[in-house]
């Protein structure tokens, strides 16, 4: 017997309503990118290597995909690197492409390598899939879907305030009230580690300050010591695990904090420039929230930083973020090219609204009337309608097959459609509501207007 088959854990197969939820997400998202002035492109699901490694820290290179080179992979291994198992020294050799991690590495490259073409400052918005070797579990998965908006070539402070009216006006349409909207600057971050000390271990201390809320105080305490910060200075940055208070109190303790640090001074006046104006813009349904843990692991970013969670009632990680990487597209060797960026967590957010029960019920594409099959004499005239009524973008279909009227109707109510359209003589049709029973006798100007 045939073994069943399977998927690899951390992917998922999506059914006919699944899909058509997603979808109905992914429309609100590109409506609102575009409403914002952004441009469609998309890129390769796969880079070369040298593309994406390095570009995410220590952490994220260790959760990129490697390809194997085609046929003969092993033909140009190092047999000693072979032989002692070394697999990190190995896989340049093996492997020459990677799935790609993120969207913005490739945007980065995407802008680098088309530089000529494109029309600075560039708004782009990408939707496709990314692949990440993770450990699965609820709302993080191996594969899934990004959808970014990105600003290149304008250091305007402007942008960071524009994407979060963007996040907020999305968050809005989709019905989700009381999303938190983090934010903090990297320039913050380099200033605290400068203040305490530990200036030349800031990777490592902002890895670890990103974790306060999934390992909590002590555990951030650990791993910072484990990685070489003194415990003076992690005194020092003691206030931070209890920082308190409204946007503008906050900046006001940051500018006491960081007096002393020309860098971390830059970091909160950008911040506190970000934030009043969007106090004084307002937001529709979103929080706006200062959090100076949040870190970001990703070791591009320079300025601004955001983070975005759910309403509090939904155990659930974040739904986006993103940030300013001032110097992103100068690893490709594109110099001076500011940009910011944000990212939706689409399958997140569809966890987020499914367990709210905020999916309009029109979301699900099903059709909305089902015609009887009666017979070759009668799917003639049956089609001329059902051509009749897909014109006017009305859903309706016939049942392919002359079988039992009893096994059709069933075939209607299990697929939840709402109609059966049972007869037609000298141009009128017999409607039937499958859940109510009810029967209507109607000309085709009438059923247009009913199933409409």
């Amino acid at each position: 017997m045939a073994q069943k088959p399977s998927i690899p854990k951390g992917t998922r197969d999506f059914s006919p309503s699944e899909v058509a939820k997603r979808n109905y997400i992914i429309s609100i998202i590109k409506s609102n990118f575009e409403k914002f002035g952004f441009q469609p492109i998309e890129t390769p699901s796969f880079e070369n290597s040298e593309t994406l490694m390095g570009k995410y820290g220590e952490e994220g290179d260790r959760l990129i995909f490697k390809i194997l080179n085609s046929g003969d992979y092993l033909a140009k291994a190092d047999a000693v690197l072979l032989e002692n198992k070394e697999s990190n020294k190995l896989t340049s050799s093996i492997s020459e492409k990677a799935l790609r991690y993120d969207l913005t590495v490739p945007f980065a490259r995407y802008v680098v390598q088309h530089q000529s073409e494109i029309e600075f400052p560039f708004k782009r918005y990408q939707v496709q899939p990314v692949w990440r070797a993770d450990r699965p579990q609820k709302g993080r998965f191996r594969e899934f879907f990004q959808c970014d908006a990105d600003v290149v070539g304008s250091k305007s402070l402007w942008q960071e305030v524009e994407l979060v009216q963007l996040y907020d006006s999305v968050f809005t349409e989709l019905g989700l009230e009381g999303v938190t909207i983090k934010i903090n600057n990297r320039k913050i971050l380099s200033g605290i580690a400068e203040v305490i000390g530990a200036k030349d271990k800031l990777i490592d201390f902002t890895v670890a300050l990103d974790k306060l809320d999934k390992i909590g105080e002590e555990g951030v305490k650990k791993e910072m010591v484990e990685k070489g910060i003194v415990e003076s200075a992690i005194e020092k940055v003691q206030p931070l695990f209890h920082f308190t208070g409204t946007i503008i109190e906050k900046t006001n303790k940051l500018s006491a904090l960081l007096a002393t640090s020309e860098e971390g001074m830059k970091g909160v006046e950008e911040l506190r420039f970000i934030c009043d104006n969007l106090l004084k813009l307002g937001l529709n349904k979103s929080v706006l929230d200062l959090d100076v843990t949040l870190a970001r692991g990703l070791n591009y970013y320079t300025g601004a930083i955001f983070e975005v969670t759910p309403p509090k009632q939904v155990a659930m990680g974040s739904i986006g973020g993103g940030g300013r990487y001032d110097d992103l597209t100068g690893i490709f060797g594109l110099k001076d090219m500011s940009g910011v960026g944000i990212s939706f967590g689409l399958d997140r957010i569809y966890l987020v609204i499914e367990e709210l029960n905020l999916f309009p019920e029109t979301v699900t594409s099903k059709s909305k009337a089902l015609f009887i099959n009666y017979g070759e004499s009668h799917t003639f005239e049956a089609m001329k309608t059902i051509t009749t009524l897909r014109n006017q973008n009305i859903k309706v279909e016939m049942y392919p097959d002359a079988v039992k009227i009893d096994k059709q109707f069933k075939h209607a109510e299990r697929r939840g459609i709402p109609f059966v359209i049972k007869e037609i003589e000298d141009s009128n049709f017999t409607l039937k509501d499958i859940q109510s029973g009810e029967q209507l006798q109607l000309n085709l100007e009438n059923l247009i207007k009913k199933l409409k």
